[in-house]
């Protein structure tokens, strides 16, 4: 059983920073690819980045490329999203989630993650 505590989210203007932090508790951390999504009222749960177990490899949703950056830090069980230059349509409940099966590398799918964070609201204002 894993266990995901998100932080770090709040109100913003646009072109300002913020920092997700995602706890994890309950297996090897280290272990496991994990991803960040969000879901903006009345959309679908988005995929945003994915960092492997090791931290060597990231992957961004075409929307936060280039202004999103996933870290994680093993020894504190612990992902962040440092998230720059920040826009309206950022505004979103921010979900932490553990892709505990991980075979083909890093997963972009919501059903390849097995466990979820609670969420982090990220309200961007223009």
């Amino acid at each position: 059983q894993v266990q995901l505590v998100e932080s770090g989210g709040g109100l913003v203007q646009a072109g300002d920073s913020l920092r997700l932090s995602c706890a994890a508790s309950g297996r090897t951390f280290s272990r496991d690819n994990m991803g960040w999504f969000r879901q903006a009222p009345g959309k679908e749960r988005e995929f945003v980045a994915a960092i492997s177990g090791s931290g060597g490899r990231t992957f961004y949703g075409i929307s936060v490329r280039g202004r999103f950056a996933i870290s994680r830090d093993n020894a504190k069980n612990t992902v962040y999203l440092q998230m720059n230059m920040l826009k309206a349509e950022d505004t979103a409940v921010y979900y932490c989630a553990a892709d505990t099966g991980s075979v083909f590398g890093l997963a972009t799918m919501e059903a390849d993650y097995d466990y979820w964070g609670q969420g982090t609201q990220v309200t961007v204002s223009s």
